[in-house]
């Protein structure tokens, strides 16, 4: 995680004076307004917040609550056009499956995680089981339930589970396209 090391102001293509910038201390340089990276490998961390959820009541509203913030802070929201509306939408409908999954079937979520890449946004739930998610196959649309990670599978660009050797629960994570 990379702290801010100092601020520049940019220039915009005609000379003018453009939004605030922000240095990071891997030289990365971050428009303050849209969240921009340049320079950043994708899987470099350019901010991260967490929300710890253990004994919270309300955990899904609370954590979509907190990701919403995140994404007005970043410049997600409030939206120019309907496709970032339609991806931060998106960011927090799988923050909300990831969350429930993580309270229905994994003893309750312990953490939330949300990564601001340059490329992606990555959601990462902690969580106190020892099971294995994933989307129930064959799918059935019909069928009350069980649509949590089929819904992650189809809007995320890619998600998985990270185990640490020895300590109990897992992390559950997603990871969706930055908007352009």
């Amino acid at each position: 995680m990379s702290g801010t090391a100092g601020h520049a102001q940019s220039a915009l293509p005609d000379g003018t004076p453009g939004g605030a910038t922000s240095g990071t201390a891997d030289g990365t340089t971050v428009d303050a307004v849209t969240g921009a990276a340049s320079g950043a490998p994708s899987g470099v961390d350019l901010d991260v917040r967490t929300l710890p959820l253990g004994s919270a009541s309300g955990t899904v509203p609370l954590a979509r609550d907190f990701t919403r913030s995140a994404l007005y802070d970043w410049g997600w929201l409030p939206a120019a056009t309907a496709e970032a509306r339609a991806a931060a939408e998106d960011v927090l409908l799988v923050v909300s499956e990831l969350v429930t999954n993580a309270c229905l079937h994994a003893d309750g979520a312990e953490e939330l995680r949300v990564r601001r890449r340059a490329k992606v946004l990555r959601l990462e739930v902690d969580d106190r089981g020892a099971g294995q998610p994933a989307p129930r196959t064959p799918h059935r649309a019909g069928r009350p339930g069980g649509h949590g990670m089929f819904i992650v599978q189809r809007l995320c660009l890619d998600w998985g589970i990270e185990r640490t050797p020895g300590a109990p629960g897992k992390t559950v994570w997603a990871e969706l396209a930055a908007p352009a």
